[in-house]
């Protein structure tokens, strides 16, 4: 009859043969997550520009007219070119937001192969 220590002993032993169970993976390049990932950053940021855009262009549009109403003899106003930049920064914004949506659109379309 065996002891229960012994018992005990070879339960709790650990085993010598160890498995890599902690192999590290490597992580293989996917082109299709990485254009996801692109246009996904790509869309976040054009409006994220279009919004601060938007922002900047008001005050300005704001700022011209409080001067244009304090002061008769200025025709030409600083803060003109001010929110036409800023106009123009929320074009480029909003086109880049929807020309990302477009081909992120185009992409998903052409995955599913509705045009079988």
């Amino acid at each position: 009859m065996t002891n229960y220590k012994q018992i005990e002993h070879l339960i709790t032993q650990k085993p010598k043969v160890r498995l890599a169970a902690h192999r590290r993976t490597l992580k293989r390049f996917n082109p299709k997550v990485f254009i996801d990932r692109a246009i996904e950053i790509s869309t976040f940021a054009s409006l994220l520009m279009t919004g601060f855009a938007g922002v900047g262009a008001m005050a300005s549009w704001g700022l011209e007219i409080i001067e244009l109403n304090t002061n008769a003899k200025i025709i030409i106003s600083s803060w003109y070119y001010h929110k036409n930049a800023c106009l123009g920064g929320m074009l480029v914004g909003f086109s880049a937001f929807l020309g990302s949506s477009i081909l992120r659109a185009s992409l998903s379309i052409s995955r599913d192969n509705f045009h079988k």
